[in-house]
């Protein structure tokens, strides 16, 4: 930077990287670009795995697409800023991981002409803005109801979602038990509102041993802990009346130092007698309310189990805050705070067995058998915990299916048919659209058809013929055709009963565009700013970005 006078003055520190313009925007098209084509191969039912080797040396097998780029370890902003998008996607809706990001950079690809020729940026992302507008539009009028309680059709719908994953070749089991596990905790809260909070509410518990035929949902929950005192308390009740606690059940500690200063023994006496009058007064407020089972959060000292066992009460101590909720859930009991404020109501008494069972070398507790649980456990069984994780992630997926179903009851069709049905949409709109914004607009719906593209391209079908074939059906008005994911051929959706959630649909092409405009909109990266306490001349660098202009190698974005 000059002033008017013509001296230099330095304004960023010497080691300071700065990319402005048109150089930082292709950059960052390079990077997201060079992060679509690692998930690329890991879409559809003919999808390749990625192994992926961290640095303490474990192996991540895996074809989510989430998983896969959250073990990634990149250094352009732009590349990170493509992993969050998956993450996001995930969180939100559960799947679709993989669509977003290979679609989030098309559509940054696609903009790479317009940038060329001098476009504004601004411009660029108007023109994505109005096709995201009617892409929505597009999705609506595809769209059609479906009926919750139907469960044939709501396993094939979460079937073909799940179709593409590992455990598809075990047939309906991961469908069946990511229905059953949502349907459980749902939650009608009225004027057609559901809640469905499976993280909360949905636990997943991985066994090692057995066969994955044993997995199942329990009408209930399961925890790894077992009775405080074993060879006095019951492990088996039937009916039982359940009590939650969240303090501990032993003598009080000082909230803060405490100094006692004894001057005479008879006064220690004194003071252990006062903490074991003080135990058994909260014992007998406990037993008087006949509870069979008493679990508490906190410590429950070994005093209080001799009183509580003498009453043939059996005890659970130190369980998590999150595994006690998912009881009081199941079971109706209220988790109550003090001793002394316990009433009747608070008793759980929805259970119908509580029991407890040595699984391998660890003891479980089961209460179960519940009469209406608005929580539950999924119990998964397999060979080896490379199996689990890789089972556990298919079930997250088709558990996301199955609540985006259970709380906006609406389906497209799947196979890329969504896609060319909304670039045709766009394409028939764009003459409509005024200025120099009708190219980017009509360039959204070019980018689109990379969906269905890849979906024939990872079957090894004839890319250009295949496409070629679904334009013409989507021309005719076919809007339901769409690529067999097995085959590679062009087939109508509502025949081969290939179902996907608008919710999903919707949310993929919200968070590909408007990162897409976001990313677009970046015209100046600056990196090497140090940390204000380590700034010094031996101080190590900040992170730098690598230059991106057009000669960048795509590789050079990841980390070696």
């Amino acid at each position: 930077m000059q002033m008017p006078g013509g001296a230099p003055v330095m304004v960023l520190q010497q080691n300071t990287q700065r990319e402005q313009g048109r150089k930082a925007q292709l950059g960052n098209v390079t990077a997201a670009k060079a992060i679509a084509d690692i998930v690329r191969t890991t879409l559809g039912p003919r999808s390749m795995l990625k192994m992926l080797l961290d640095a303490n040396g474990s192996i991540v097998l895996t074809n989510d697409g989430n998983a896969i780029l959250r073990e990634i370890d990149v250094t352009h902003p732009a590349a990170k800023s493509m992993i969050e998008l998956s993450r996001t996607q995930d969180e939100e809706v559960g799947d679709g991981t993989t669509s977003v990001i290979i679609l989030a950079g098309e559509l940054l690809y696609a903009a790479v002409p317009f940038l060329e020729k001098q476009y504004h940026p601004t411009v660029i992302v108007r023109g994505y803005i109005k096709a995201l507008e009617d892409a929505v539009k597009a999705v609506d009028d595809l769209s059609f109801p479906i009926e919750i309680k139907n469960r044939d059709q709501m396993l094939r719908l979460v079937q073909s979602c799940i179709g593409t994953k590992f455990t598809h070749r075990f047939g309906t089991l991961i469908s069946e038990l990511a229905l059953d596990a949502v349907l459980t905790v749902a939650k009608d809260l009225g004027d057609g509102k559901m809640e469905v909070d499976i993280k909360k509410y949905a636990k997943i518990e991985k066994l090692p041993g057995g066969s994955l035929e044993d997995c199942t949902v329990l009408k209930g929950v399961m925890f790894s802990k077992d009775v405080v005192l074993p060879g006095r308390m019951k492990r088996k009740i039937e009916k039982p009346r359940i009590l939650l606690m969240d303090c501990p059940m032993e003598y009080k500690k000082g909230e803060n130092q405490t100094n006692v200063e004894i001057t005479k023994e008879e006064d220690w006496a004194a003071l252990l007698k006062a903490e074991e009058e003080w135990i058994e007064q909260m014992c007998q407020n406990i037993i008087k309310f006949k509870p069979d089972l008493v679990v508490t959060e906190k410590g429950l000292s070994d005093l209080a189990a001799v009183y509580l066992a003498r009453a043939g009460v059996t005890a659970i101590r130190r369980l998590r805050k999150t595994d006690n909720n998912r009881i009081a859930r199941a079971s109706g009991a209220t988790i109550v705070h003090r001793a002394a404020e316990i009433k009747e109501s608070d008793i759980g008494t929805g259970a119908g067995l509580f029991e407890v069972k040595k699984v391998g070398d660890e003891y479980f507790t089961f209460i179960v058998d519940c009469e209406d649980p608005k929580a539950c456990s999924v119990v998964l069984r397999g060979a080896s915990k490379d199996v689990l994780n890789e089972v556990e992630r298919n079930l997250h997926d088709a558990m996301g299916v199955a609540r985006n179903v259970v709380q906006d009851p609406r389906l497209v069709p799947g196979g890329g048919a969504v896609e060319m049905a909304v670039a045709k949409a766009l394409n028939d709109k764009a003459s409509a659209i005024e200025g120099t914004e009708s190219l980017p607009y009509l360039a959204v719906g070019e980018a689109l058809e990379v969906i269905p593209r890849t979906l024939a391209q990872n079957c090894g079908a004839n890319i250009i013929r295949t496409l070629t074939k679904l334009r013409a059906q989507h021309a005719d008005g076919n809007d339901t055709f769409g690529i067999d994911g097995n085959l590679g051929t062009v087939v109508d959706m509502k025949v081969l009963g290939v179902w996907e959630p608008y919710a999903v649909k919707v949310q993929t092409f919200k968070t590909a565009i408007e990162s897409a405009t976001l990313l677009l909109r970046i015209d100046d990266i600056v990196s090497g700013i140090q940390k204000r306490a380590g700034a010094g001349p031996g101080a190590p660098r900040g992170p730098q970005v690598e230059g991106t202009g057009d000669d960048v190698d795509s590789e050079r974005q990841l980390a070696e």
